[in-house]
């Protein structure tokens, strides 16, 4: 279908019209996204919305503006135009014949995102949200940055959504004009990461649509789920802290970036069983008592040694029927001379910027595409920190919240920052990394003003780590480990710092022994019929290089290629990064990206390369994108953007394709 928004463009929709609708009216569910409901999520889309079709849902998959089949240039992403754009989305579906008037929005990451940032905008068709994977904070705890810190997916993201981003519409679909809708794309293709890094402060672009904000503009009735070995953990908390006008309820399952019924690691959940609960109750009005759910259902992982994949985690889950949870008691910890719970420290501790220190973490989004994407032991990152340890457990402790950490520290430079990690730590000596938090410490009194530091005078600062939910057991300790530099997660500052400890606590979230109820998680995967067939192995590999006085994270995949069964359609995408750093100067870091897109039927074939680079200096980042459009073996489009970007928060100004301030195409 072809749906009309208010400037006239008409945006491309995938819909699963359940028999009898057309007759008898059925609530809608939504899902929009720029990822092309063509071939990008065709698979994923089948084991949800043509099962939730079979119990009398009309589902309704779009492609954002500019995307896949959509007319209309994509602009940036959560934009006023995106979310117009679906607010006259949700007003069509409920004003057609076959929808009841009742509408549900649901999505993971991206669509996870602009479901809360709609409801926030209350219209009137909007019952129900499904929200997974998701952030209510743009600018604090997103994938640009964390804490302040600019993560180095910012860059990273930046690759992969320019990539996606620069593939054509499907000829099948939209006819002859195919080719002048991909030129006119690849001409007007936003420079992505640029507004990321201009607005390195939290303003206004990162308020807009961060639902934190006000939380009280939320009416519809939210169901939150996350995952412990996600890159977004806080979400289901927030939301629930939040005091927002409906209903909330929240699942925190032991998963990566991926819907629960096809995440890893396992126990995996029956998704679209506990969905079409939450559907049931709130577009139909069935009273099974999804409204009497605990609010806050939280698997609580057992501890296991440190590996870069599982494919299960053992543990159980526990349903709190409030949240906050007056089962959860903060026990206090005092940072003492490298002890934690003990005595006071009488004297400062120092910890020096390590360029090695961060390699153990692991991916921001793990997907499960293959090994080394969760975090290794923290042996070697704890060896290059400062480290606060309790003593040995003589009984399980359930950590289940965030974390809160408050220091008194000073810094010999005015531009520092400060990763700190929880660890586990067995009696072998392996660290399990449990959570960790991030702060850059010119944001030490709030996100939207960069302060630099006095070197050598102390301030008080407080950060929360991510939410976790995992026992530690007897027998084993807890470590606290803190570091200045976390390469390659966050981008290092300017010049090597030491930073200079004189006291501080933790409070751990302890949920009390035998506190809250067993839940019954609905497990499984309901089987539907295969939509594509994929060729050729998948490849991901990862290795960790030192050479000529530089610290290499290689990464190559190669995700082979699919064939949609339905229409014919043949895509492939391959990606290469190299992450690098400089023992000797941590400024001087740098990334290359490189993913290669193509897709192709009897009758056409095209493929992308997009080139993205970013490296520091002490002064500056320098980016870099390069973007080669291919036809049958023939380039037909090439473009290159250069900009630069003060690291002065104080005085950023960026000095677009200096020095000449030409755009190179």
């Amino acid at each position: 279908m072809r749906i009309p928004v208010r400037d006239g463009i008409h945006l491309s929709a995938r819909v699963w019209m359940p028999e009898g609708a057309l007759t008898d009216p059925m609530p809608a569910i939504l899902e929009i996204l720029p990822y092309r409901k063509r071939d990008g999520t065709a698979a994923r889309d089948a084991t949800t919305h043509a099962v939730f079709a079979e119990h009398d849902y009309v589902c309704v998959r779009v492609d954002l503006r500019g995307c896949g089949e959509s007319e209309g240039l994509y602009d940036d992403e959560y934009s006023e135009q995106e979310l117009r754009d679906i607010e006259d989305v949700i007003a069509w579906i409920a004003a057609q014949t076959w929808c009841s008037g009742a509408v549900g929005i649901m999505g993971i990451s991206w669509g996870g995102f602009n479901g809360l940032q709609v409801a926030a905008r209350t219209p009137p068709a909007l019952k129900a949200v499904i929200s997974l994977c998701s952030s209510v904070d743009r600018f604090a705890d997103d994938i640009h940055y964390k804490g302040g810190c600019q993560l180095t997916e910012n860059i990273g993201w930046a690759a992969t959504a320019t990539s996606w981003f620069s593939m054509p519409p499907d000829p099948a679909l939209v006819g002859e004009s195919w080719r002048d809708i991909w030129l006119r794309r690849l001409e007007n293709m936003p420079d992505m990461i640029d507004p990321w890094i201009e607005h390195g402060c939290r303003d206004g672009y990162w308020k807009h649509a961060s639902v934190c904000e006000d939380f009280t503009t939320i009416e519809a009735a939210v169901l939150s789920i996350g995952g412990w070995h996600d890159g977004y953990r806080n979400t289901a908390a927030k939301l629930l802290d939040g005091n927002t006008s409906g209903p909330v309820k929240a699942i925190m399952g032991p998963w990566n970036h991926k819907y629960p019924h096809l995440a890893a690691p396992e126990p995996r959940m029956d998704f679209v069983s506990e969905a079409l609960r939450w559907w049931d109750h709130w577009l139909k009005g069935v009273e099974n008592g999804a409204d009497q759910d605990p609010d806050y259902r939280a698997y609580v992982m057992d501890a296991v040694p440190p590996q870069t994949s599982y494919e299960t985690r053992p543990g159980r889950w526990v349903g709190l029927p409030k949240w906050p949870a007056p089962e959860v008691e903060r026990l206090p910890l005092i940072l003492g001379q490298g002890t934690l719970g003990r005595e006071a420290m009488d004297a400062p501790l120092s910890v020096a910027t390590a360029p090695a220190c961060g390699q153990g973490f692991g991916e921001y989004f793990p997907f499960g595409f293959g090994p080394g994407e969760l975090p290794d032991d923290q042996q070697a990152d704890d060896a290059l920190s400062l480290c606060f340890e309790t003593d040995v457990l003589d009984a399980p402790q359930i950590i289940l919240g965030a974390p809160h950490v408050r220091l008194s520290l000073s810094a010999d430079a005015p531009f520092a920052q400060i990763a700190v990690r929880l660890c586990d730590v067995a009696p072998s000596g392996a660290s399990t990394l449990i959570t960790a938090g991030f702060l850059n410490l010119q944001f030490r009194e709030g996100f939207e003003a960069a302060l630099p530091l006095t070197p050598g005078e102390i301030y008080e600062i407080a950060l929360d780590l991510d939410q976790a939910g995992y026992e530690v057991p007897a027998g084993h300790l807890l470590r606290l480990a803190m570091s200045p530099s976390y390469w390659p997660f966050i981008w290092p500052e300017r010049d090597d710092v030491t930073l200079s400890v004189s006291g501080g606590q933790l409070d751990l979230p302890v949920l009390s022994a035998g506190a809250g109820m067993d839940w019954d998680c609905p497990t499984g995967q309901r089987e539907t019929d295969a939509v594509t067939a994929s060729f050729g192995p998948l490849v991901e590999e990862k290795r960790l290089i030192r050479e000529n006085g530089q610290h290499v994270l290689d990464l190559y995949g190669d995700q082979g290629e699919t064939q949609h069964l339905d229409h014919g359609l043949r895509t492939s995408s391959k990606r290469h990064e190299i992450w690098s750093i400089d023992e000797t100067n941590v400024a001087h870091a740098s990334a290359e990206i490189v993913w290669e897109r193509s897709m192709a039927r009897e009758d056409f074939s095209v493929s992308t390369i997009v080139t993205s680079k970013m490296h520091s200096d002490s002064e500056n980042f320098h980016v870099k994108v390069g973007i080669q459009a291919v036809e049958d073996g023939q380039r037909i489009f090439e473009r290159e953007i250069n900009n630069s970007y003060r690291r002065d928060l104080t005085r950023r100004n960026h000095n677009k394709n200096s020095p000449s301030g030409e755009t190179h195409e």
